[in-house]
C-alpha cells in the first residue's frame, strides 16, 4: 500500500458510507487513492469499527469516524483549506 492511500472502513448497505464516499471523492487529491474495506465478516474489524462506520484512516496514522466534513478529509491528506 502506498503512503497516499486513504482507507474507508465501511459495510454493505451502509447509507452513511455512501455519503462518506461522496465527500471523499469530492476532495481527494489526484495523487491519492481510496481503498474501501468492508468490515462485514471480519471479526476484528467488526469489533473495532462496527458501531463507528464509516471511518476514514491513513495507514498507520490518524482515523476519523463519521460524521466528518470535506475540510477534515482535506486536512487528513495534507491539503490546506482553500
Amino acid at each position: 500500500m502506498n503512503s497516499k492511500t486513504l482507507l474507508l472502513y465501511s459495510g454493505d448497505g451502509c447509507h452513511l458510507c455512501d455519503q462518506a464516499k461522496d465527500i471523499v471523492f469530492q476532495v481527494l487529491p489526484a495523487d491519492w487513492r481510496l481503498e474501501e474495506i468492508s468490515i462485514r465478516g471480519v471479526p476484528e474489524l467488526e469489533a473495532r469499527y462496527g458501531v463507528r462506520i464509516p471511518v476514514i484512516a491513513i495507514a498507520g496514522g490518524e482515523e476519523k469516524g463519521w460524521p466528518f466534513t470535506a475540510g477534515q478529509v482535506r486536512k487528513m491528506v495534507g491539503m490546506s483549506e482553500a
